[in-house]
């Protein structure tokens, strides 16, 4: 196969494989329109079917076509076509309309985590050269209209601001935007669907944040894979807590509501509570989220006495899932298949589950098969004997980074990405991800992988959460560190941890040899435990 080579299509230099692209195209994978089309050919079709649900307010077709074309109009007249506009939203229909008017003007998003704060954000804006960004007035204790001023004044070309849902503070009201009168003579610009669509930039756990570049058609594959394997029909409803800044929600809202036919039903504010009664109200048929999402939310259920029956499919991802929390919800919700996925912003659901409810074992125990993505396990000097670091390549991966450099050491010749996961093989062709190549914790020679430990500690009745960590030690090289939070007083030691790996046959160079007790796990938006932040914060402790 041809190797991959550096294409420029609408300014933007992409990673290009023609002999792909035209396979990709070939199994209908992708295609040759984009969003826009698809948006204006359901305003014709289906105007009054509802793709959006916030709240008490249903959104149908006729109205979100007429919603972002207004404003496709406005935010052209203040940027050219292949501009970038980010927005920094929570889970608001208004996010939706903002990305399908940048979809018809010819624009690429930069979805951004509303968590962030001023470092962050200031270092995204100024990388990615942002022409419009739209937040909220306020978000939870947040005064975002204000920190983007503070923000624009540190960047020599600041973007517009355009703020949401309150006082503008001398930015650009959203309702006097999307008010404003197009030019009788403008026009929407015809949208090459090979060129970027998104940049979403990663979360930075291993350095500065990278951009990573999709195209119209890498999402469209991306969706279409959801199709084949996630029983998605039309008419079903994706409950999404998942943050839209985030590839996990914004595939639910932004693009199946148009590319499956389904409606999306937004949560502001995670609610385990509320998810179970609007799940049950809407009559929701699918959801997907980390591993705190599925607990929450079997929890919740139980306290109601509701089997949710509406709940066809619930993916879990993002996080260590434990084999026995999948277990114990395809028990209880007697309809639904319940499985772990593995992917990323960069190759997103690179596996799709174990989707058979007569197939728990794999569903659990497994992250199940690919879809449309190629997976090979590559020797690595961290991995295991048995395992591999895991490479992947596929339609729905990433066209690139947003700046070349980025690209050293992460794609082989034939166009794999380097994922940095480890992995190894179940059954033939089930993948079980082990751990991060640079999470292994190497003691005395050994290789111990945090995950496997952190799986089968998860079942100790004292430990709520949990995350292994290596620290440095003269003596052994590193040393395992438990960071437990436990279900009460007094939690678990060091010894009562040993006893219980010791019942389960865990080798003894896997034991931890530390113990600490937190009261919660720092985590993002997704539900990702961030280790970084717990080595630095052990690391400054001693």
């Amino acid at each position: 196969m041809p190797s991959t080579q550096r294409k420029l299509i609408a300014g933007r230099s992409l990673r290009w494989n023609d002999e792909r692209a035209s396979q990709a195209y070939a199994r209908g994978q992708w295609v040759r329109e984009t969003l826009a089309d698809a948006l204006q050919r359901a305003a014709r079709q289906t105007p009054k079917r509802i793709l959006l649900i916030d709240g008490e307010r249903h959104i149908d077709c006729e109205t979100l076509h007429a919603e972002a074309t207004a404003l496709a109009h406005a935010m052209l007249a203040r940027a050219p076509t292949g501009s970038v506009i980010s927005f920094m939203l929570p889970n608001w229909h208004e996010a939706a309309t903002i990305y399908l008017a940048a979809t018809l003007a010819g624009m690429i998003v930069n979805p951004i985590l509303p968590s962030l704060r001023d470092r962050e954000l200031q270092f995204i804006l100024k990388d990615v050269g942002t022409r419009i960004i739209f937040v909220p007035a306020r978000f939870r204790q947040q005064e975002c209209a204000a920190m983007l001023t503070r923000v624009v004044a540190q960047i020599d070309s600041p973007p517009d601001v355009v703020v949401l849902r309150g006082d503008p503070a001398g930015h650009i009201a959203y309702e006097s935007l999307v008010r404003e009168k197009a030019s009788p003579t403008a026009s929407l610009p015809v949208v090459d669907p090979d060129a970027v669509r998104m940049i979403l930039y990663t979360s930075g756990t291993t350095g500065r944040p990278k951009g990573v570049m999709h195209t119209h058609n890498t999402l469209h594959a991306l969706i279409q894979q959801l199709r084949n394997h996630w029983l998605a029909t039309p008419g079903d409803k994706f409950l999404v807590p998942s943050p839209i800044g985030h590839i996990g929600g914004s595939i639910y809202v932004f693009e199946g509501p148009l590319l499956l036919g389904t409606t999306a039903v937004l949560m502001e504010r995670w609610d385990a509570d509320e998810a179970v009664r609007i799940m049950d109200r809407e009559g929701c048929t699918h959801m997907a989220g980390a591993t705190p999402f599925l607990e929450q939310i079997l929890a919740a259920a139980r306290r109601v006495g509701t089997r949710v029956p509406s709940l066809k499919v619930f993916i879990c991802g993002g996080a260590s899932v434990p084999p026995a929390l999948i277990r114990n919800a395809s028990e209880y919700f007697e309809r639904a298949i319940v499985s772990r996925v593995y992917g990323s912003s960069e190759v997103p659901v690179t596996t799709v589950g174990a989707i058979d409810r007569n197939d728990v074992a794999h569903a659990a125990d497994t992250d199940g098969r690919a879809g449309f993505a190629d997976i090979k396990l590559i020797d690595h000097s961290s991995a295991p004997s048995g395992q591999g670091e895991i490479y992947a390549r596929g339609p729905q991966m990433l066209v690139g980074y947003l700046h070349n450099e980025d690209e050293n050491d992460t794609f082989d010749a034939e166009g794999y990405f380097r994922t940095g996961d480890l992995g190894r093989w179940v059954d033939g062709d089930y993948l079980v991800v082990t751990g991060r190549a640079k999470d292994i914790i190497i003691r005395n020679g050994e290789n111990i992988s945090p995950k496997e430990v952190e799986d089968i500690l998860i079942g100790h009745p004292q430990i709520a959460e949990v995350a292994i960590v290596g620290l440095p030690d003269a003596r052994t090289g590193e040393r395992a560190c438990a960071v437990i939070v436990p279900k009460g007083a007094p939690g678990p030691t060091v010894a009562s941890v040993g006893e219980f790996l010791d019942a389960q046959l865990v080798a003894k160079f896997k034991f931890p040899e530390q113990v600490v007790l937190w009261d919660s796990l720092p985590k993002n938006d997704a539900g990702k435990v961030l280790k970084h932040q717990i080595r630095a914060t052990l690391a400054q402790s001693h």
